[in-house]
């Protein structure tokens, strides 16, 4: 899988004041850990942006430029303002993330796509928020899909993002995401795929989010997601989406295909892995001790 860095972001205490009072050295130092963790794209994330974005986010792109000039970026920010002014200065063609299913946003931010040759990130967020399930997706996607296609914009630069909701809030909307991932090649062949892997584990305490994150990456993988906006920091879901632990995602590829193992049988970070799929596909009911059942 792809991988999309996802901590040169504004709610990080170092970064965001870095942002604020335009100190380049913690932004470059993290462009820098980035690469040297093999991150596919840097995303830039300036959050709303609202004051001064316009101006902010064209200085960091150069500032990431300036040390790393050789990894698209990937711009982040709901101010379009900000994101026209950080086209023009890319050198590799980024990514937009993201533009949500509303005529409002994608009938300003599609144009700047196309006059950039840039990619973006297809958010399926519609007029009435969050879609219900698969289907409700799968509506939102033809319509921006065919809007873009429309600008020029072929499938092969969109990359459809069907939004990724807390497991302790949501449980059954992991499972929608799933089948609408299955359903994406049909509705919309060449089209590539993305998600906010962090947020299925946003909320639950934070010694369990990896292995949410880590679980949550290996069962998109199968449903055919292509990459993943992730912590560069978290080592094992790296060496997941690399292809380095195909124990792991043997044993959760087989829950997901009906087959129950034999828990007795498995190391403790297996067991905690076999735990972490049944609490995902709804089996297991939440709790912040499922691991410890």
């Amino acid at each position: 899988m792809l991988l999309i860095g996802e901590s040169l972001n504004v709610i990080s205490r170092t970064i965001g004041r870095a942002f604020k009072e335009r100190d380049p050295k913690p932004i470059q130092e993290e462009a820098l850990f980035q690469k040297s963790k093999g991150m596919d794209f840097i995303d830039i994330n300036l959050g709303p942006a609202k004051k001064d974005g316009h101006e902010l986010m064209p200085w960091v792109v150069k500032t990431v430029q300036e040390v790393v000039d050789d990894i698209p970026l990937v711009l982040d920010t709901s101010n379009i303002d900000a994101i026209a002014a950080a086209l023009k200065v890319c050198k590799l063609p980024p990514l937009i993330n993201s533009i949500m299913v509303r005529p409002e946003r994608y009938q300003r931010m599609v144009p700047l796509v196309a006059e950039y040759n840039a990619g973006f990130v297809a958010l399926m967020w519609g007029p009435e928020g969050l879609p219900r399930d698969e289907n409700e997706r799968a509506a939102l996607c033809v319509e921006l899909v065919y809007f873009a296609n429309e600008a020029g914009i072929p499938n092969e630069r969109i990359w459809v993002d069907g939004i990724i909701t807390p497991v302790n809030i949501q449980q059954p909307q992991a499972i929608s995401l799933m089948e609408f991932q299955k359903m994406l090649p049909d509705i919309c062949p060449g089209v590539k795929s993305t998600c906010g892997v962090s947020n299925i584990s946003n909320g639950p305490p934070d010694h369990l989010r990896p292995i949410l994150n880590q679980t949550y990456t290996v069962m998109l993988q199968k449903c055919g997601m292509q990459s993943v906006i992730s912590d560069p920091r978290d080592d094992p879901l790296t060496a997941i989406a690399r292809g380095k632990r195909p124990d792991i995602v043997e044993l959760i590829y087989k829950i997901m295909d009906g087959e129950e193992p034999d828990m007795k049988s498995l190391s403790k970070e297996m067991r905690d892995y076999a735990k972490t799929v049944n609490v995902i596909l709804g089996k297991t009911l939440y709790s912040d001790s499922w691991l410890e059942i």
